[in-house]
């Protein structure tokens, strides 16, 4: 039996080129006239999971992600980088969507799919909220490993490296499993362009709700459990308090920190 390793990738906002700006009516992120690409946290990601799949073997790798059409780019560049087949979920119903919404609708796919072991960056780079991937290991009542830099499969079980503030943690849990890896663990692979022409010839489905058993009222701006009140400018840091060396600098630094309750 073939193991389906699934990544979960997204398309956003350059963060090389686009400086991230909220549309002050909707309140989200806005996306058009701006360059799109695929996730660089998302890169590193795939490159992890061609890595085991070349490693363990009888695998394949499938990337999914929900967004708008646009995000077929982002889905044709993870299958030129060597994922064997994607699925794109997308419907007008899901504009609007929180964090939670999101990995619903993912989970969903993946229970589908009979995902074995589902890999997802730790945050994407445009939202920064870290809450899709733990949102999916508990709708599909999975555990989740995080933080890998280093992963490999035993029979039924999934090992990972984990990053620690002063070191590493080896951790493993049963199959199937969520996997976040670590920022820069895995260096990116660039699609050549074999790999390129190559990913136009694998599988790329596009799904709606309707195709994934996801009610409408769940998604989009109806279901969504986080808002946007207000967007306002962030307030400018006072000026700090410089203390020159006259002979009374280490009155000055002790008087300080007893003023802020430091010593």
């Amino acid at each position: 039996m073939t193991m389906k390793i699934f990544v979960c990738i997204k398309q956003v906002p350059d963060p090389n080129t686009t400086i991230n700006t909220l549309d002050p009516t909707t309140k989200r992120l806005v996306r058009s006239s701006v360059s799109l690409v695929l996730d660089p946290g998302d890169e590193s990601t795939i490159s992890a999971a061609l890595k085991l799949r070349d490693t363990v073997g009888n695998s394949e790798v499938v990337a999914l992600s929900m967004g708008p059409a646009s995000a077929q780019e982002a889905m044709r560049r993870s299958l030129a980088m060597g994922a064997d087949r994607a699925f794109l979920v997308t419907d007008p119903a899901l504009a609007g969507s929180d964090a939670i919404a999101t990995a619903r609708v993912l989970a969903a796919v993946l229970k589908k799919e009979g995902a074995d072991l589902i890999f997802c960056s730790t945050e994407s780079t445009d939202g920064y909220t870290g809450m899709v991937p733990g949102a999916i290991a508990e709708f599909l009542s999975l555990p989740q490993l995080t933080f890998a830099r280093e992963i490999r499969v035993e029979g039924s079980k999934a090992l990972i490296k984990r990053v620690i503030p002063k070191g590493y943690q080896t951790v493993e849990s049963s199959l199937p499993a969520v996997v976040t890896i670590a920022s820069g663990s895995y260096e990116a692979i660039y699609p050549t362009m074999k790999g390129i022409m190559g990913a136009k010839k694998k599988p790329f489905s596009q799904l709606s709700l309707a195709d994934i058993g996801v009610d409408a009222s769940l998604v989009g701006e109806a279901g969504a459990r986080e808002r946007v009140l207000t967007i306002g400018s962030a307030q400018a840091r006072a000026a700090g308090q410089i203390i020159k060396d006259d002979g009374s600098a280490a009155q000055q630094i002790a008087d300080f920190l007893q003023r802020y309750q430091l010593l």
